[in-house]
């Protein structure tokens, strides 16, 4: 069983993983590089756990394969905010929190909606940590309801539809 101090480390790395990618995806938004090659950048010297290089990798690579589709949900959920309108930062934090709570099965929901939300209250603000809970939100019910939770075999398959499309 671990004790709760191998718990915090774990969370800590899953954290930091969370800021690469959030930090790969922002940057990549400028067009200077490859969100892939900002994350290995990052990741090059080897010092990382390795929960955390798979956790940003993982939500790197969801937001790059996917990122029209994840664009399309941001707007349905909130048809005021054009994702072409919004602060980088902010599209930044949208796009990779949807990968992870959409293309990351092993992170529970509520914990990755949890974890966005603070790290847009650390990195934009108030405004951006209630965008970011509402759309969240609303997003993890609709998938819930639809019967193809993150994790789901239903949400496997349909995800392995995804890439081959």
């Amino acid at each position: 069983m671990p004790n709760a101090r191998s718990s915090r480390r774990d969370h800590g790395a899953e954290r930091e993983g969370r800021r690469l990618a959030l930090t790969a995806i922002f940057e990549a938004d400028f067009g200077q590089r490859t969100a892939a090659t900002a994350l290995e950048r990052e990741l090059a010297d080897g010092s990382l756990p390795d929960r955390t290089a798979v956790l940003a990798r993982a939500i790197v690579d969801g937001v790059v394969r996917h990122r029209d589709a994840i664009d399309d949900r941001i707007e349905r959920a909130a048809p005021v905010y054009p994702v072409v309108g919004l602060a980088r930062i902010d599209r930044a934090l949208l796009r990779s929190a949807l990968g992870e709570l959409l293309h990351c099965p092993a992170t529970p929901a509520r914990v990755a909606i949890s974890e966005w939300v603070e790290l847009a209250r650390t990195y934009s603000g108030e405004p951006a940590r209630r965008l970011l809970n509402g759309v969240l939100g609303r997003i993890a019910t609709e998938v819930a309801e639809s019967g193809r939770e993150p994790g789901s075999n239903e949400h496997r398959a349909a995800r392995r539809r995804d890439r081959r499309e």
